[in-house]
């Protein structure tokens, strides 16, 4: 598979751009989607690391535009579809956009890959589809509850991926990644919020509901399994947990990132950053037995050890002056 050409959605991204810098050094030909604006930016891949800058082609689009999607698609033997809109704060007022990026967004990939004959599809889930645990570990086979509009409209993109294989025999493959962390993440996630309070002096860290249960995934883990899923020739059609089963609570993890730091915090509740009642998702908590049975894949960050690893790991690229200075630690990023 290392010889063909893959296309990355939202290869700008958080998740994208490691993604893109992992598949160029492992010979893939990869061919980065960014959202198209004026400036000309590339998101995360303008700095990208120097062995990968100018190894990968850029292509600079829309996902809601079918058009630009298909032709982006051209000439690509498998696609990792991962544009789409996530904040879950910014999904309450603005669902319009959730539903145009996540679902149509979607719609697009799939039906292009379908024209285009593309031999492999890894589409993006997320486990905030299974909304709060009605039974942990977390199975594939959990229900499904849109408690909020992000959530909602990734349900929606699953099934119409699901569609795509069912009705057309399209070759998809659902990736259902839990709480990704790591170098670049947006302040709109908890651990990067916490993190770069610290990194730029407060001791006193402002967040929302500190009581529900997180199974937090290392970006480098995530990136491990959508790999392994584009390398598979299993799971069409199946609906993949990437996740550590291992799960802590958000106050839990603040506490062990000011450890790990080395301070001393006090964590105030900012009520503008509390979901509402019914949305907050209260337990997140993974099996990833059939991503080990079907993909040969296990976390490498797994479990408390794992986590502090990878924690230390996120907190000295913040404190990187770099790559802090484009953080806004005073403000709430919905």
């Amino acid at each position: 598979m290392n010889s063909k050409k893959i296309l990355v959605t939202g290869s700008d991204g958080f998740i994208g751009s490691h993604l893109t810098e992992a598949l160029v050094r492992q010979g893939y030909t990869v061919r980065a989607f960014v959202l198209y604006n004026s400036f000309n930016s590339w998101g995360w891949l303008d700095r990208c690391a120097s062995d990968v800058k100018g190894n990968f082609e850029v292509f600079a689009g829309d996902i809601r535009d079918p058009h630009g999607v298909k032709e982006a698609m051209k000439g690509c033997d498998a696609v990792l579809h991962l544009a789409a809109l996530i904040a879950i704060p910014y999904s309450y007022h603005s669902p319009d956009t959730y539903v145009d990026t996540n679902i149509k967004g979607t719609l697009n990939v799939m039906q292009a890959a379908r024209e285009l004959g593309v031999k492999r599809v890894v589409h993006t889930s997320t486990s905030e589809v299974y909304g709060t645990a009605r039974f942990v570990p977390i199975t594939e086979e959990h229900p499904l509850q849109g408690q909020s509009p992000y959530s909602a409209s990734k349900i929606g993109a699953d099934q119409i991926a699901y569609s795509f294989y069912s009705s057309f025999d399209l070759p998809v493959v659902i990736a259902r990644p839990f709480n990704t962390y790591g170098p670049r993440q947006s302040a709109r996630a908890v651990i990067p919020t916490i993190i770069s309070q610290i990194a730029k002096g407060e001791r006193r860290i402002k967040l929302g509901a500190v009581s529900p249960t997180r199974d937090f995934n290392y970006v480098k883990d995530t990136v491990a399994g959508f790999i392994a899923a584009l390398q598979s020739g299993k799971g069409h059609g199946d609906v993949v947990n990437f996740g550590s089963n291992f799960e802590i609570s958000v106050g839990d993890t603040a506490r062990m990132i000011a450890d790990v730091m080395g301070t001393e915090i006090e964590i105030v509740t900012d009520e503008q950053r509390l979901r509402p009642v019914n949305s907050e998702v209260e337990r997140l908590w993974a099996d990833n037995a059939k991503a080990r049975e079907l993909f040969g894949w296990s976390p490498q960050y797994g479990g408390q050890v794992g986590l502090r690893r990878g924690l230390a790991e996120t907190a000295e690229w913040f404190l990187n002056p770099a790559n802090l200075a484009g953080y806004k630690a005073d403000i709430y990023n919905i």
